[in-house]
């Protein structure tokens, strides 16, 4: 293989892991933030146990992720928690509390679930929140000098970041609600059909919303988007997923408003692609410009053209064991 294609199958690897992360723990993170919106303790069982089973497997993504990005774009890493430190330790103590709560609720008195419902709800918000700021701060660019931060650190505080972090919350909320019209029945499933139309419009509002503010604060993003021959075919594709989640709702496959979320916020992830490439961290860092020597990243995509089969093929299975409808009892 040429050593000239190395950082672009890098770069392909650590998005790969980005998108099957925000995807499948965003849905559990989603289901973790609507648990606020249910009172009934057996819903909020029902709830708990649809994502009980999955949520460490899905994890696995945001490992494999971060430590690729590490042994792939050292310099990008070195760079990146730097400017975004504060958040990222954030999202981890989150995620750890939520953890906590999903494994402990089950044995817990009546009085110690009240707390560990609050903590898993605030552990999902607050991790979400914490993600879109990590993605927000990306987008609008981190300062370096010669491979580092130049920056005062307080970058991921801005507008911008900040309503990244809040459609991000809307979003993976989206990505529960659909979740849970899928693996429930009745009133739960019946309430979350309704919030599942409702955040349908809100997260593409935001979509929306996000990509006119990237294009209209640097001109090289929208030259990006412009003068690409896929705009219109993504376009053409986020329509027709609308049209379809809209529509599934009526359809006895119950799977299939999950699905075209799921393709939702692949055509997002695919079009935040185009409007970056050639940068892996804005605004001036290029693939190629931080990529780790040629040996080094051979081996390391040597190590996930085995890590990742194994890894989907461990969450597959995890999703087909556990399938089918979730009630308070299973």
């Amino acid at each position: 293989m040429s050593e000239a294609l190395l950082p672009d199958l890098a770069a392909a690897a650590i998005a790969f892991t980005i998108i099957l992360y925000v995807i499948l723990d965003g849905t559990d993170l989603g289901g973790g933030i609507l648990l606020a919106t249910r009172q009934d303790p057996d819903e909020k069982k029902i709830m708990v146990n649809s994502i009980l089973p999955i949520w460490d497997g899905n994890e696995t993504w945001l490992v494999l992720g971060g430590g690729g990005l590490l042994a792939l774009f050292p310099v990008v890493y070195s760079v990146l928690f730097s400017a975004l430190y504060i958040p990222v330790i954030m999202m981890l103590l989150a995620l750890i509390a939520r953890a906590v709560a999903l494994e402990f609720r089950a044995d817990a008195p009546t009085r110690m679930k009240r707390w560990l419902d609050i903590c898993l709800v605030a552990g999902s918000l607050i991790a979400t929140l914490c993600q879109g700021m990590i993605m927000g701060g990306v987008v609008q660019g981190i300062e370096q000098e010669q491979g580092r931060f130049s920056g005062h650190g307080w970058e991921w505080l801005g507008a911008f970041a900040l309503t990244c972090g809040v459609v991000l919350v809307i979003g993976y909320a989206l990505l529960g609600s659909c979740w849970l019209v899928w693996r429930t029945e009745g009133r739960l499933q019946a309430a979350a059909k309704g919030q599942a139309r409702t955040l349908g419009w809100l997260t593409l509002v935001g979509i929306a919303a996000i990509l006119v503010w990237t294009g209209l604060s640097n001109q090289v993003y929208r030259d990006h988007l412009f003068n690409s021959s896929l705009s219109l075919p993504l376009l053409a594709l986020q329509c027709a997923l609308v049209a379809g989640f809209y529509w599934a709702f009526s359809s006895r496959l119950e799977f299939l408003p999950l699905f075209a979320v799921l393709g939702w916020f692949g055509v997002a992830f695919v079009t935040a692609i185009l409007v970056l490439y050639p940068l892996i961290l804005p605004p001036s860092l290029t693939i190629s410009q931080s990529s780790s020597p040629a040996a080094s990243q051979a081996f390391v995509l040597a190590g996930f053209v085995v890590l990742v089969p194994v890894t989907l093929v461990y969450n597959t299975w995890g999703f087909w064991v556990f399938r089918g409808k979730v009630t308070a009892g299973k």
